[in-house]
């Protein structure tokens, strides 16, 4: 093979691998998004509802439109909700110590502009999938059952 055909074939491998996996090979979108038929606080309202309901907590709550605010910006509701549970945070630790990055699970709740309120999550099963733990795959499918109940609710 002559130099110039070694520095072409390395040429086309390199740009192949810039470029990717072809869109049709790419694996489908994780995430979850569900439309609320609600404004943004009767949204926040219900799934906080739920979410107790269901026997979870919000252990985390990142609020962006009040970080916006404390800037002097007003921008459209937009806060991420980690939910968890103590029962299933024992389970998880006993399952797999290093799958306790995972929890708690986000819940992303965006209005955009027009008013519209969206509800984005991963479905638990896919979270800790990666860990290939029989618990803690049986565990994520309770999960998986309970936050759509939850997103659910705001339809």
């Amino acid at each position: 093979m002559s130099w110039t055909h070694r520095t072409l074939t390395a040429g086309m491998l390199m740009l192949a691998f810039l470029l990717g996996t072809p869109a049709a090979a790419r694996p489908p979108d994780p995430r979850v998004t569900v439309a609320s038929s609600h404004d943004f606080p009767a949204t926040l309202e219900l799934l906080q509802s739920a979410v107790a309901a269901n026997g979870l907590g919000i252990v985390t709550q990142a609020n962006a439109q009040n970080g916006a605010r404390s800037l002097g910006v007003r921008i459209p509701g937009n806060q991420v909700w980690g939910i968890f549970g103590p029962r299933y945070a024992v389970r998880m630790l006993k399952a797999s110590i290093p799958a306790g990055i995972e929890a708690p699970v986000r819940l992303y709740i965006v209005e955009a502009a027009d008013g519209k309120v969206s509800v984005t999550y991963v479905k638990p099963s896919v979270v800790f999938a990666p860990y290939g733990n029989a618990d803690l795959d049986q565990m994520a499918a309770e999960l998986d059952a309970l936050f759509d109940r939850i997103v659910a609710s705001v339809r």
